[in-house]
């Protein structure tokens, strides 16, 4: 097989849906109703793999091995609702009633545990897309920011649990390649 390297230009679309055990089809996970909002600044996947060294004193023999993995999904949502912050907040519990929608964060006791398959797509015509998913939460808060020439963006960040398969796998990052003809 040739090496078809590609050049990575642009951003994507940023979906989000409750995981239940399964990882459904890519249009059952791509639809408007699943996105999570259009997406500011980018998205970027982060994998950081820890390992530890057992060295004799002197240097002449080693073992190294993986003890730790961790991965992560960022992005920045720029369109979002009340509704989109109970996805990022596991405290986060939401009512509508009379044209007034309420969302009430906050209380450990209302931690939801709720984990969701984290999908972004990299659509590209010429090159072939590109499908990065993980299964995992948002756990590292967010901020809300209201300035006067600046709109506002959450930081999102996805922390991937071990549930995309039974082997442990973090991120599956699946890309269309091209059929020459």
């Amino acid at each position: 097989m040739a090496n078809k390297d590609k050049i990575t230009l642009g951003s994507g679309k940023l979906y989000c849906v409750e995981y239940t055990g399964e990882i459904p089809e890519d249009a059952t996970i791509e639809t408007e109703e699943n996105r999570l909002g259009y997406v500011s600044g980018g998205a970027t996947l982060e994998y950081a793999p820890t390992y530890y060294e057992a060295k004799d004193d002197l240097g002449y023999v080693s073992k190294t091995i993986l003890t730790q993995e961790e991965a992560k999904l960022k992005s920045g949502v720029m369109t979002f609702n009340g509704e989109t912050l109970t996805r990022l907040c596991s405290t986060g519990r939401v009512t509508e009633t009379d044209g007034k929608r309420t969302v009430l964060i906050g209380g450990a006791g209302n931690q939801d545990g709720k984990a969701y398959i984290i999908r972004f797509v990299h659509e590209d015509p010429v090159d072939g897309d590109v499908r990065v998913t993980i299964v995992g939460r948002n756990e590292a808060g967010f901020s809300l920011s209201y300035a006067k020439d600046k709109e506002t963006v959450i930081d999102a960040e996805f922390k991937a649990l071990a549930k995309l398969d039974t082997e442990g796998t973090l991120i599956k990052y699946e890309e269309t390649i091209p059929t020459e003809g």
